[in-house]
């Protein structure tokens, strides 16, 4: 399949919606002239692109859960509980796996089933199957602005019914709902089919609508060096721009260790900025998302409360726009809604109290200069390889290994780059496999992982990355032998 880094055309657009739009019935239900006009008679407070821009503005963290349920009047319920009893400043509708797989059947299966069963028989809410009119009714139910919180390699039918239906932010891109969710998907395939996302979210932009897009930061979501998932946001934030999108929110999957952390989200701000005006869309209002630790939790709730606490202070002092929550269910399950309400409580708790505070270390700056290196090392090399065309680049720049995400389940991911703790917690490069880095950034990861192989009195190895990976559950940060 070619693809290219450029606008879709009308004609071209036009064809493929026409498709799109019979992928399953409630597609009649949409008219983007009358979409239009249902969204500019919302209330400003239901628009999450002004919500964000006036909390950075402000310097304000806002908070925001995820929760999905299959059933109309539940998710209402579910989400009127957790803007009153959890203080959400945003809400979610998270979209179960059958539809993220484009199988629209075994949602409508899903849906009779727990209308007859009285509970949950599918992971999130089927927007497409509810179409339009009832994507309504959540979004009315409720005074925040609502985003659409998925994983769809194919997002288009998915993001026509909840644009129609008065959603105002979206999640996902090309590369960040292919690489960790997919495997036998082709990079080009879900590059094109994300432009259509951006194409569509450009033509509400150019008819007054502004609505929010949001690669998805954590990528696989645990001991994702800083660089990649930088990279890749910064890479779709390039490819949604092309196509018209005028506010985008590049998010990061907290690492644990707070400067790097608090590092991390000033870069993405800084670089993502960088990067929309060296390629002439300056225009773009970017603001960021601290995702919560996205690893293993702690079995224990009041342990569990301190990994959300943790997170929250990574937010709060790094000044994200806005931050995802976690429950104190993480580790058994579905969490109910009083727990998902109790993770945002104690989030917004952690969030204010820190608002008025700032965030200085001498190691910061240091720490920020390696990830703008790091960064930049690995866009740059995708924009070579594609011969100027990031479309084509990040494809190539996959493939090759420049672009490598850990434990992703994607065929098309070189899977050779291993990340570990270094001795102060910091997510480092064990292996760099193809990762285009100068001899001094290896050198530096070389270095700050020697440093704990010799205070643990071991070899570094891959012993360290199972460790790391499963040391928050057990109560640490850093997997140290025992």
């Amino acid at each position: 399949m070619d693809i290219q880094n450029k606008r879709i055309s009308d004609g071209e657009f036009a064809r493929l919606r026409q498709e799109v739009l019979t992928q399953w019935p409630t597609g009649k239900e949409v008219n983007l002239e009358e979409a239009a006009a249902y969204h500019k008679a919302m209330p400003a407070s239901r628009n999450f692109s002004q919500k964000l821009l006036a909390a950075k503005a402000a310097g304000k963290t806002l908070v925001q859960p995820r929760a999905g349920v299959p059933v109309i009047e539940e998710q209402i319920k579910l989400m009127q509980y957790l803007e009153e009893q959890g203080e959400a400043d945003l809400l979610p509708a998270t979209i179960d796996s059958y539809t993220r797989q484009n199988r629209y059947e075994e949602a409508e299966n899903g849906i009779a089933e727990s209308l007859r069963l009285g509970r949950a028989m599918l992971n999130g809410f089927p927007a497409v199957n509810h179409g339009v009119k009832n994507c309504r009714r959540v979004v009315e139910s409720v005074q925040v602005p609502m985003q659409v919180r998925h994983g769809t390699p194919d997002a288009r039918l998915l993001t026509e019914i909840t644009y129609a239906g008065g959603f105002t932010s979206y999640e996902g891109g090309g590369v960040s709902y292919n690489l960790p969710y997919c495997k036998n998907i082709p990079m080009e395939r879900t590059i094109r089919d994300w432009q259509y996302v951006d194409r569509l979210t450009g033509l509400y932009e150019e008819v007054g609508v502004s609505i929010n897009r949001e690669p998805y930061g954590p990528l696989t979501g645990t001991l994702v060096p800083p660089c990649i998932s930088h990279a890749a946001a910064i890479i779709e934030a390039l490819l949604a721009a092309e196509q018209g999108v005028k506010n985008i929110t590049v998010g990061y999957g907290q690492c644990g260790n707070l400067v790097q952390d608090v590092a991390a989200i000033r870069t993405l701000q800084e670089l993502t900025d960088a990067y929309l005006q060296q390629y002439g869309y300056g225009d773009v209002a970017v603001t960021t998302v601290l995702h919560q630790w996205m690893g293993g939790f702690p079995a224990d709730e009041a342990k569990a409360f301190g990994v959300i606490a943790f997170g929250s202070l990574a937010a709060a002092l790094s000044k994200a726009t806005k931050v995802i929550t976690k429950t104190p269910h993480e580790a058994v399950g579905i969490p109910t809604m009083e727990a998902n309400a109790e993770g945002l409580r104690c989030t917004k708790q952690m969030v204010n109290m820190l608002s008025d505070q700032s965030f200085q270390d001498e190691r910061l700056e240091e720490e920020k200069e390696i990830i703008r290196q790091e960064t930049r090392s690995i866009v740059d090399k995708c924009f070579e390889l594609g011969s100027g065309d990031i479309a084509v680049g990040v494809c190539r720049g996959v493939e090759a290994g420049v672009l490598d995400v850990p434990f992703a389940p994607c065929r098309a991911n070189a899977g050779l780059m291993l990340p570990c703790r270094d001795n102060e917690g910091a997510v480092r490069i064990l292996n760099p496999g193809n990762l285009p880095f100068s001899r001094e950034l290896k050198e530096f990861h070389r270095a700050k992982i020697e440093e704990r192989a010799t205070a643990e009195k071991r070899k570094a190895s891959f012993q360290m990355v199972i460790d790391d990976v499963y040391a928050i559950g057990k109560g640490r940060l850093v997997g140290r032998p025992r």
